[in-house]
């Protein structure tokens, strides 16, 4: 009985999960994004009154709430990809404002609000690699992907593919003899897909299908394997010399109490350094920034002298230090002007596993 309960209550990955979580995750990151580019050139605006202030957590809280009602009340598949942009926008909107959650005098601009958002995305796209990992696929889960897909029977909308993707996934099952209802009912979705009243129409390429085909005819045009490579090896190599420069203007200060007195006041004007405590964190943030920059440009080095395996390895563990850990001090002092710095890295990042994907395991596979 216990084994029965626990079997009918393991959760199952819905259809197409990583998708709807990837599309909350860039609904989070552009609502955070765009909400502060909007205060900033707008000059920070209050929808309210002298007694009255509506803040924009509150309009994130409706979308959260509307996202999850969404599912519960509507059946239909659309539902899912909408509470996911929902969701992702209303937790941005919410989680743009947790400076004033944490903080006494209710401060949005408290410096480490920053880098608490930007753990939080971090967070999420663990979540994501995660649901992205494929999942044990047994009956029982197969059965729910289905009849899931079957959805577009009732809405008059079932082409060739997916009824080729149906019968796919229940011919497995329908030969199974340990499991004989799941068979049984695959046995049955299987007449009744192979019908020849059942009305199917033939594969239309939608949206995205589209654009996918003309990103890769784009790809296979012009991405070359020496044309991608002098471009990431250029921007690993520009970042780490951005990196390594400020470095070495710290040792310069160590030096030379004139540059460090000038430094520390040009950090107090700017806001960034407050007490001497502050100045001790900005110079761990330069020295860690500085000693990935000196490993990125190894990499760079490495890559131009084609020890491409190195130097790709090298790189990854330069981007993946700066986005998990390099980062969370850059946020701080440098608060969200930090977010296409992040972005480019996190570009080049997909860019050199992209590298190492096509050229490099093609490379180890064929020696």
């Amino acid at each position: 009985m216990n084994n029965y309960i626990s079997r009918i209550r393991r959760p199952v990955k819905r259809k197409d999960a990583e998708q709807y979580v990837l599309l909350a995750l860039l609904s989070f990151a552009a609502s955070v994004t765009l909400t502060r580019l909007f205060l900033q050139l707008t000059g920070y605006p209050q929808i309210g009154n002298s007694e009255l202030h509506i803040a924009h957590v509150l309009w994130g809280g409706l979308l959260l709430f509307i996202a999850a009602l969404s599912p519960l009340i509507f059946v239909t598949r659309w539902v899912y990809p909408l509470g996911a942009v929902l969701g992702g926008v209303g937790v941005g909107l919410f989680i743009d404002e947790v400076g004033k959650f944490i903080t006494q005098n209710n401060d949005y601009f408290y410096p480490a609000a920053a880098p608490i958002i930007y753990v939080f995305f971090l967070l999420t796209v663990l979540v994501y690699l995660q649901v992205r990992r494929p999942s044990a696929r047994d009956a029982r889960a197969e059965l729910y992907y289905a009849l899931d897909l079957l959805a577009e029977v009732l809405d008059d909308d079932l082409d060739t593919r997916e009824r080729a993707e149906l019968e796919a996934r229940l011919r497995p099952i329908a030969q199974q003899t340990d499991q004989r209802d799941e068979a049984r009912l695959a046995n049955v979705l299987l007449d009744f897909l192979a019908s020849p009243d059942l009305h199917v129409i033939p594969h239309a390429p939608g949206f995205w299908e589209r654009c996918l085909r003309q990103a890769q005819a784009l790809e296979a045009r012009w991405v070359k394997r020496r044309r991608l490579k002098a471009a990431l090896t250029g921007a690993i190599g520009a970042l780490g010399l951005l990196a390594v420069v400020k470095l070495v203007s710290l040792v310069v200060a160590a030096f030379s109490p004139a540059f460090l007195e000038q430094m520390v006041n040009e950090l107090v004007a700017l806001g960034q350094v407050k007490s001497a405590s502050g100045m001790g964190w900005f110079s761990a943030r330069l020295a860690l920034d500085g000693a990935v920059g000196l490993l990125l440009l190894v990499a760079a080095v490495l890559m131009i002298v084609s020890q491409e395996r190195l130097g790709v390895q090298l790189s990854l563990l330069g981007l993946l230090l700066s986005l998990a850990v390099v980062n969370l001090l850059v946020f701080y002092f440098d608060q969200f002007s930090t977010i296409f710095t992040a972005m480019v890295q996190f570009g080049l990042l997909l860019g050199v596993l992209y590298y190492r994907r096509r050229y490099l395991a093609q490379t180890c596979v064929e020696s």
